[in-house]
């Protein structure tokens, strides 16, 4: 969790906050996405995370990749805009947000592959059959969908 939300849940609590958010789709040369599993509700999502002050939204996605995944973007293609209700999080100590996401698709991107140990039990490349929306955190699981409807694939 970055210094600035910090310092706004130590204003307001577990109530329900608006935040803005950047993130990162990665998807190989095969075609196949790059999901971690998170260690709060161990279940799987992509890169991203909030804003902090003074960052643009893309340096702010390339930045969550860089420290959730090891990877580096070479090239961003703006894949959707992620609010309302399907963007909604109750975290497991019960902070509430509602997230303002701009979502990213990466096709050329460079690195080692690591895990935030912190925030990702593992990593994994999937090929967008093996998704089933009931394994993806539920805050997200409108963006998969949609990417999976986009290749072709019944969700």
């Amino acid at each position: 969790m970055g210094e600035y939300i910090k310092e706004i849940r130590a204003l307001v609590g577990h109530r329900p906050i608006i935040y803005s958010a950047g993130s990162i789709i990665i998807e190989n040369e095969k075609g196949q996405i790059l999901l971690g599993k998170r260690t709060d509700n161990h279940l799987w999502g992509y890169s991203g995370g909030g804003i902090e002050i003074g960052e643009t939204i893309e340096e702010c996605a390339r930045r969550e990749l860089r420290e959730e995944m090891g990877l580096e973007a070479d090239e961003l293609e703006l894949f959707r805009i992620h609010s309302g209700e399907e963007a909604h999080m109750v975290y497991p100590n019960t902070d509430e947000v509602y997230y303002v996401e701009i979502v990213y698709l990466c096709r050329r991107y460079h690195g080692e592959l690591h895990r935030q140990e912190e925030e990702l039990e593992e990593l994994r490349f999937f090929d967008p059959s093996e998704i089933r929306l009931d394994m993806i955190s539920p805050g997200i699981r409108k963006v998969i969908k949609d990417y999976l409807e986009e290749r072709g694939v019944n969700v």
